[in-house]
């Protein structure tokens, strides 16, 4: 059908419930035949006729053997978008994604064929006052420990190793040889060479490090333990016996924390100066995020104000596209969905499921923003949806008219009026201080300890352990120097000393790379778990870009990852 033009007829269109409409539309027998001899040709190699070389039969011969019906489907998939095309063009609608073919219903004295066709449309709206909306907005302030923390995290990121000639302690890096037997058997999975294993970063099962603690280099040690009952079933509860060798102990030496260190890790030139840049990187990162939870809240209240007959196609449209968004967000932390839906036991079609709540709210959000621009006359001017898609076109790194050909004016304009509605709901809204904090509930969160259900060094499924997990993903959800140590302790077991290497320049603010990225068990299991929480929160959060209207983006581009607030408490 490529390259031909379809003449077709729209024979009625009848409204149903939830915002859709049943249409017929009718192709005369012409163009039925036409789309036949498309599926002839389609098909004709893969027939076979007796007295004619494969593909060479008339389709009249072939259909008189097969009979005509074996063309049809091929036709109808040629007909289709033709027909769908010319439903969102003739009929007259506000139609919401793409039209669906519900049935199909062939003549007789085979003079065309109907197709009935489901057309879900733009509900009517109605809200309510959109002035005066009131919401908590929590409080942006920093924490002079916060900035201990991200100077803490830059330290030991400068730190040096090196061999240490003492017993073990808690930060130490233990290069060791194991290996576990169970019933005096070693079992699959349990053996390992030259492992750097981090004390306190609670990555093997419950009480293998601590049991390494005091060691010296050289010495070797049976470490009885007991499996966790959540573990692997043929060996969850079982006591074993891990044969370990302390081949190398390394500690890290921390620079002193003077105006030297700062000159060394950022452009400032006194440890002051150094600290102040912090504090304002962080403030504006709170005030974002007080401005931008004060927004979403106000949002989810204007949302219940909205009174339309939503159609179910514009809730599975929000979420294919939150669905499109949760890949791209875990691909940007190095992980793959299929492998995370597995760690939290869900299907695709349950997690798709489980987001539908949040879809639906965007929508109404989404439908409450255009009514607002609708109600308050918003316009966008030529200059407008320029200046948009120059920002557009810089967010992503992009030529401007690169950016033209992927986001259409009209999504432009309309991305800009929804803008302008949110603005105009935050400005007239009310700020409410959020209320008194239980004290017991903040004592705050505990720090690495016994507790901890790491994970032996055998995979869960007792597979060989293999390679530590991924970087990327252990990093994933660790935020900018949020603990001194691997086991969320203080650094009073790290030596400090000047920094013999001073490091290059870098910005006042640095994310503290995560020290325990390469150590495997359940703390990375963790961390990976986090990371999906991060990005399934991300993905519900954008879903269509219901909040603002935004357009669909530039391909080229990839999702920036939000890092999800990762603390060194037990896993």
């Amino acid at each position: 059908m490529e390259g031909m033009i379809v003449s077709l007829n729209l024979k009625s269109c009848e409204k149903k419930e939830k915002s859709t409409f049943e249409l017929v539309i009718e192709a005369d027998g012409e163009e039925f035949n036409t789309a036949m001899d498309g599926a002839f040709r389609k098909n004709r190699n893969s027939i076979s006729v007796p007295g004619f070389r494969r593909g060479k039969a008339p389709r009249k011969i072939v259909e008189k053997m097969y009979g005509a019906s074996i063309f049809y489907n091929d036709a109808i998939d040629l007909l289709a978008p033709e027909v769908i095309a010319f439903t969102s063009r003739e009929s007259g609608l506000t139609i919401v994604g793409l039209p669906q073919v519900k049935d199909v219903d062939f003549k007789e004295d085979a003079s065309g064929v109907d197709f009935i066709i489901i057309a879900a449309v733009y509900p009517e709206v109605t809200i309510g006052e959109y002035k005066g909306l009131s919401a908590v907005k929590p409080p942006a302030e920093v924490l002079d420990s916060e900035v201990d923390s991200e100077i803490a995290g830059m330290q030991l990121r400068n730190a040096r190793v090196e061999k240490a000639d003492r017993p073990a302690i808690n930060g130490d890096t233990a290069v060791i040889d194991y290996e576990g037997f169970l019933d005096g058997e070693p079992f699959d999975g349990g053996k390992g060479e030259n492992y750097e294993l981090v004390l306190g970063s609670n990555s093997f099962i419950p009480g293998f490090e601590e049991k390494i603690h005091g060691m010296t280099t050289g010495e070797e040690r049976d470490l009885d333990l007991v499996f966790p009952e959540s573990y692997a079933e043929h060996l969850a509860g079982k006591p074993v016996v891990f044969k370990v060798k302390l081949n190398e102990l390394r500690e890290k030496i921390l620079p002193e924390l003077d105006d030297e260190f700062a000159k060394d890790v950022s452009e400032f030139d006194t440890l002051d100066e150094y600290k102040a840049s912090i504090m304002e990187n962080i403030q504006k990162v709170r005030d974002a995020e007080a401005e931008s939870a004060f927004e979403n809240a106000l949002l989810q209240k204007l949302a219940l104000t909205v009174e339309a007959d939503i159609p179910d196609a514009m809730v599975d449209e929000n979420l294919s596209n939150a669905m499109q968004n949760f890949s791209n967000q875990m691909a940007s932390y190095g992980m793959d969905p299929a492998m995370y839906l597995r760690m939290i036991n869900k299907t695709p079609e349950e997690f798709r499921e489980g987001m539908r709540s949040q879809s639906e709210i965007q929508v109404k959000v989404t439908l409450a923003l255009r009514k607002i621009a609708e109600l308050e006359c918003i316009e966008v001017s030529a200059e407008d949806i320029e200046k948009e898609y120059a920002v557009e076109a810089e967010r992503y790194g992009a030529e401007l008219d690169e950016i033209k050909e992927q986001i259409s004016e009209e999504d432009v304009t309309l991305n800009i009026k929804m803008q302008r509605a949110v603005k105009i709901v935050t400005d007239n809204a009310i700020a409410e201080d959020p209320p008194p904090e239980d004290d017991e509930a903040s004592d705050g969160e505990s720090g690495g300890g016994d507790e901890a259900d790491g994970s032996a060094p055998v995979d869960e499924d007792g597979t060989t352990e293999g390679a530590p997990p991924d970087d990327d993903i252990a990093d994933a959800g660790a935020p900018a120097g949020d603990a001194a140590e691997p086991d969320g302790s203080s650094s009073d077991n790290v030596k400090k000393t000047p920094a013999k290497k001073p490091a290059a320049k870098k910005k006042a603010v640095k994310e503290s790379a995560d020290e325990n990225a390469d150590e495997p068990g359940a703390g990375a299991e963790a961390d990976a778990t986090d990371a999906g929480a991060g990005a399934e929160a991300d993905a519900a959060d954008a879903g269509a870009g219901a909040e603002t209207g935004a357009a669909d983006k530039p391909k080229a581009k990839k999702t920036s990852a939000k890092k999800t607030k990762q603390g060194d408490e037990s896993k």
